[in-house]
C-alpha cells in the first residue's frame, strides 16, 4: 500500500495535469483520459461511459451495502477578471492556481487518492465506488445522473466540494420554471383591462412574498425570486404575452413536485419546469459518516449551492478541501495544504466509519 504522503503528492501531480487540461462540461474527454492514466497507472481496473469515470474496490461483494465517492472534472469557462493563465497550474505562496483547482479538483484527486487508499483492504465493511463525472457544472444529461443506473444500490455518499472540510449535512435543490401570463393583444392607445404585463405584477408580487411553511433546521426556508421578465417587441402594442424566468432553491422540507404543485395552486398562469430532478439532499446528523466527522472536530451546516448530489436518492455528506468563494472566481486556487488535510481527513472519516 503506498502511504498517505505519496498518494498525496501524485495527487498534486494529476491536479496540475488535470488544471493545464481544458475540461468545460461536455467537452471533459481529455481530462476523462487523464483520470483513465490514473487508474492504470494504480492498477485499479475502471469503467468509463461517455466522459465519466468510475472503479470499484478490488474486493467488493455484492452482500454488503456501497458507498459512493463523488467528484467532477468539468469546470466553467474562465470569466474576464483572469490575470493569470487559467489552464496554467503553478504554486505561489503554497497556493496552486488554476481554473478548476478549487472546483473542484482538489476534492476529486483527494478522493481519488483515498479510494486507492482503501482499494486493496480485503476486510471492509462497506463496498467503495468512486465516479469522476462529467457535466456536473451544466446539470447534463450525461453526469452523474446517466451512471447510476451501472452502479448497485446506494447506502451512501461523500459528495467532494470545496467546504473547508466541513460537513455539509444538507443542501438545497433547484427548480426554475418558465411562467407563462397571458393577456390580451391591443393598440396602446386604446383601453384594455387584459394587459399581460399588468397581469404579471400580481404573480411577480406573490412569488416575492411568499412564505412556504416548511423551515428547514439546516437550510431555511425556501427562497423564489424572480430573475429573467420578456414581453413586447413594439412601444405601440400591448403584448398578448409576458414570460417570466422564476429561480427557486428548494430546502429539505420539500421536493420539486410539491413546490410545482404549490406554485400552480396559487397563481393563474402556465407553469413549466425545466427540469424536475435537481431535488434537495440531506443526511441525519447521528449517521455514522458524520459522526466520525464531528469527532474529528468538523463542524456541520447547510449548503446553498448545487452539486450532483442533487441527482441521488441516497444520504449524501458534502465534504471536501478548498473554499466555495473561490469557486467561479478569477485567478483561481487552492492552498496545497487543504489537499494534504483534505487526503488525511477522508481516510480518518472513512477508517472511523468503517470501525463502527
Amino acid at each position: 500500500m503506498k502511504s498517505i504522503n505519496i498518494l498525496t503528492q501524485e495527487a498534486i501531480a494529476l491536479l496540475k495535469s488535470l488544471i493545464e487540461t481544458p475540461s468545460f462540461s461536455s467537452e471533459e474527454d481529455k481530462t476523462a483520459l487523464l483520470i483513465e492514466n490514473w487508474f492504470t497507472q494504480n492498477s485499479i481496473p475502471f469503467k468509463r461511459e461517455n466522459n465519466n469515470v468510475w472503479a470499484f474496490n478490488k474486493y467488493f461483494d455484492e452482500n454488503k451495502p456501497t458507498l459512493l465517492l463523488n467528484s467532477h472534472h468539468d469546470t466553467v469557462r474562465p470569466n474576464q477578471g483572469y490575470t493569470n493563465d487559467p489552464f496554467k497550474a503553478f504554486v505561489k505562496n503554497s497556493k496552486l492556481f488554476g481554473l478548476g483547482s478549487n472546483d473542484a479538483g482538489g476534492c476529486l484527486v483527494s478522493l481519488l487518492a483515498t479510494f486507492v487508499y482503501f482499494y486493496e483492504n480485503q476486510n471492509l465493511p462497506y463496498n467503495i465506488v468512486i465516479v469522476a463525472s462529467a457535466e456536473e457544472e451544466s446539470s447534463g444529461k450525461k453526469g452523474l445522473n446517466s451512471v447510476l443506473k451501472h452502479l448497485p444500490e446506494l447506502e451512501c455518499a461523500i459528495v467532494g466540494e470545496p467546504t473547508l472540510m466541513q460537513l455539509a449535512v444538507a443542501e438545497k435543490g433547484l427548480l426554475v420554471l418558465d411562467v407563462i401570463v397571458k393577456g390580451t393583444a391591443s393598440h396602446a392607445a386604446h383601453n384594455n383591462a387584459d394587459n399581460s404585463i399588468y397581469n404579471a405584477i400580481s404573480i411577480i408580487e406573490w412569488f416575492n412574498s411568499y412564505q412556504f411553511e416548511k423551515i428547514s433546521e439546516q437550510l431555511g426556508p425556501v427562497k423564489m425570486t424572480v430573475t429573467q421578465i420578456y414581453a413586447g417587441k413594439q412601444h405601440n402594442v400591448v403584448p398578448s404575452q409576458c414570460d417570466l424566468v422564476v429561480d427557486i432553491r428548494v430546502n429539505d422540507c420539500y421536493n420539486n413536485s410539491e413546490i410545482l404543485e404549490i406554485v400552480r395552486k396559487h397563481i393563474i398562469a402556465e407553469v413549466n419546469p425545466r427540469s424536475m430532478h435537481l431535488n434537495a439532499s440531506s443526511i441525519a446528523v447521528n449517521h455514522g459518516l458524520v459522526q466520525a466527522g464531528i469527532a474529528l472536530g468538523r463542524t456541520t451546516y447547510g449548503s446553498p449551492t448545487l452539486s450532483d448530489q442533487s441527482v441521488l436518492s441516497c444520504k449524501s455528506l458534502k465534504l471536501g478541501p478548498g473554499e466555495t468563494l473561490r469557486s467561479h472566481s478569477a485567478d483561481e486556487f487552492i492552498y496545497l495544504s487543504e489537499i494534504e488535510e483534505g487526503i488525511e481527513l477522508y481516510i480518518k472519516i472513512l477508517s472511523d466509519f468503517f470501525r463502527q
